[in-house]
């Protein structure tokens, strides 16, 4: 204060006081950094064996449906005709603008899916994954998303998608994407042809939880040391299963609630998009192929 003696004593008051206001804000600036920092351990935690994550994959780790961008594939490979193109869209449309999951649209949007793939080998639809991956699908992984499942990664963790898009197509993005694997929805099969049928229903809302939760019993996993990840209230389930829930680019539901349950919050939407980015519910038109916790070891039933 010695350096103040030349001021009034009005004006060095005023400005011991000025100093005295910020030494106090900055004290308390780091003190609740290192509050958040006591409340909050590195996450994740390096070592962890008991612990994994679990993403979803439509609108959290990928820009739009994953489905969506396999069915232009399949298009452009004469899979389909145009009127079964535009009927495809408009179911789309229906999901995207509606919000809610009507279970008449939803089983003509998986049948009409399903006949798509049926007659077709298992093998072709894996192959042409990887080629729909290249054209349509890598540039739309979003970059913060991705880090995150690197960190795990690196971490020593494993990584899993959980998606109601195909398994076939969920496998392949994991696997480009460096992780563990995919649990996905999954298409009957016989001596590796599809027949058009779904095995069990689709992995989407409550069936993924289940399908974490058995994945986590089989892989030895401690839930409560886990992570998840998903854009989606439908995925509330899954969120609300592990000890550290993600809401990525959240749509307004789960965002109401991930505030609600003070559930960490990441948007890497330019312009704050709406939740309508891609299709909220396209998790039920990616039911192409079903599936449940009873397909949690991606096993195909074949007669």
């Amino acid at each position: 204060m010695a350096a103040l003696g030349w001021l009034t004593p009005r004006r060095r008051s005023a400005t011991a006081r000025s100093v005295l206001a910020g030494e106090a804000s900055a004290e308390a600036a780091r003190k609740s950094t290192q509050d958040l920092a006591d409340r909050e351990p590195q996450f994740p935690v390096h070592g962890d064996e008991q612990a994994a994550a679990f993403f979803d994959l439509d609108n959290t780790v990928m820009q739009g449906a994953a489905l969506f961008h396999f069915g232009r594939g399949l298009y452009k490979r004469k899979f389909f005709e145009t009127r079964e193109l535009l009927r495809f869209a408009w179911q789309q449309a229906w999901f995207r603008l509606a919000g809610v999951e009507d279970p008449e649209h939803m089983q003509e949007a998986r049948d009409s899916a399903l006949s798509i793939v049926q007659g077709h080998r298992v093998s072709e639809l894996q192959s042409i994954g990887e080629e729909i991956y290249d054209e349509y699908m890598a540039e739309r992984i979003w970059p913060g998303t991705r880090a995150l499942a690197e960190a795990h990664l690196d971490a020593g963790q494993r990584v899993w998608l959980v998606t109601a898009a195909p398994v076939e197509i969920a496998q392949v993005i994991a696997r480009r994407l460096g992780l563990t694997g995919a649990l996905g929805t999954v298409a009957e099969s016989i001596d590796g042809v599809y027949t058009g049928k779904l095995v069990g229903e689709p992995l989407h809302g409550p069936a993924k939880a289940e399908a974490v939760r058995a994945l986590a019993a089989a892989e030895g996993l401690d839930l409560s040391r886990c992570a998840a990840y998903s854009d989606s209230h439908n995925d509330i389930p899954m969120l609300s299963l592990v000890g550290h829930p993600y809401a990525i680019n959240p749509d307004a539901k789960l965002r109401k609630h991930a505030r609600e349950k003070d559930w960490r919050l990441r948007d890497y939407r330019t312009g704050r998009k709406a939740a309508k980015v891609g299709i909220p519910a396209a998790a039920g038109v990616g039911a192409v192929a079903g599936g449940t916790a009873a397909a949690i070891a991606i096993h195909r039933r074949r007669r």
